[in-house]
Order: structure tokens, then sequence, then C-alpha cells
């Protein structure tokens, strides 16, 4: 079996030095250009080098103000990794619509993955509706003809749910440990769950980049372990 890498783009400057919180922050509640002199999506970038160096595939959610540049585009078509939305206005179903439909413009493609910005609490930005309704969402994608939602939930040992077309893991092991009980879950129960069955890793480039430890464990993870992308 294998991983799924879920990659939750979250911040187009990321969030450090301040500076650069800043203009992620300007980026999502108003408008900031898209500039690789400053920083867009560098994170990223590093990120799908490290996978395709080992012929690892990923998802990539996107927000509306994280749009992929065309070296993110580059990287990701060198290395077979799929874009998805990363629905941030969940008001209704049409908001949703919306948010697939920038996407799909943007990178010239269908969207067929979706995932869920922020999981029930705080309120990420001008355009971001904090509950979580997965439910909702497993509809929504369901009518949409899509084929993959990723969930929030802190529990990887959850089995994923089939829906018709639609594949719903509700759950994923957040490499980040914030989200992760990591007595109960360690790296090491990833790296031996994952030889019996598919498991999405979760992860954040701005988090992971930011800390040699997690850098690491991801570096290590994505040598050791298959991973897949869902057609």
């Amino acid at each position: 079996m294998a991983l799924i890498i879920r990659i939750d783009v979250d911040r187009p400057y990321g969030r450090r030095p301040f500076a650069r919180h800043v203009l992620s922050r300007l980026s999502s509640d108003l408008y900031f250009p898209r500039l690789s002199g400053l920083g867009f999506l560098s994170e990223l970038q590093t990120m799908l080098r490290w996978l395709n160096e080992v012929g690892a595939r990923s998802h990539v959610f996107f927000r509306r103000c994280t749009l992929p540049s065309r070296p993110v585009v580059k990287l990701m078509e060198a290395g077979g990794h799929e874009a998805g939305l990363h629905l941030e206005n969940s008001r209704s179903y049409a908001t949703f619509v919306e948010e697939k439909a920038i996407i799909e413009r943007h990178c010239g493609c269908s969207v067929f993955a979706m995932s869920k910005h922020g999981s029930g609490g705080a309120k990420f930005g001008f355009h971001h509706y904090a509950p979580y309704e997965p439910e909702r969402y497993i509809e929504w994608a369901t009518h949409a003809s899509m084929r993959l939602f990723l969930g929030n939930l802190e529990d990887p040992s959850l089995e994923p749910v089939k829906t018709g077309d639609l594949l719903a893991f509700p759950s994923a092991f957040w490499l980040e440990p914030s989200w992760r009980d990591t007595t109960r879950f360690p790296v090491e129960w990833l790296q031996d769950r994952a030889r019996d069955r598919d498991i999405v890793l979760l992860v954040h480039p701005e988090n992971v980049l930011a800390d040699p430890q997690l850098t690491a464990q991801f570096k290590t993870l994505i040598r050791a372990i298959g991973s897949k992308t869902i057609p």
C-alpha cells in the first residue's frame, strides 16, 4: 500500500520572517501580486523538488490566494502531481462551485480532489468560512463528479469510505505534531501501517520547512514509503 501525500498550500508567502507573513495575509484578504522574488510559494517549490527527486507523487491543494505559479506548474507536471481545491468559502454549494472553477480556470484542467481549509475553529481570512462540515463537502463533491475528499480529523487509523465514485478519507496523519497525538501515532506508526493500507500524510510546506526535525521526517518518509495519487 502507499502514502497519499496531501499538501495544503495555505500561505502564498509563508509565515517567516514577519514581512512574508504580512504579504500572505494581504494576498488572502485583499490582493498582492504573485512575485517570485519575494518568495511566492517558495516552500512549495522546494517540497516539490524533494518529491520529484525520489519519484514521489502528491495531491497539492490550492486556495484562491495560492494559485500555482508557472514554476510550480512545471514542477507538478514533471512529477505527476495532482492539483486540488483547498476549499475556503464553504458557505454553500454555489461558493464551492465558484472556488472549484477558479482553480480549474487557472490550472486549465479539471479538479477531482478537494480538502477543507480549517477544521472548524478560527476564521482564517476574509473569504474563509470557519465551520467544518465534511458531510456537506462529500455530498457536493459527489454531485460535482469529484473522486477524492481528504478530511481533517486527526485519527489516521480511520478507514476511507466510498460514496459512488468518490473516495473519502475522514482523517490524516498530520506530520506537524500540533495536530497529532504523537504518543499514539508516532512517525514509526505511519511507517509500519502504510505497508498494509493507504494512509494520508498531511503537510503544510511553510511549517515543514521551518522545522529541521519535520524536514528530516518528511524526507525519510517519502524515501521509505511508496506514494500514489488517486486517479
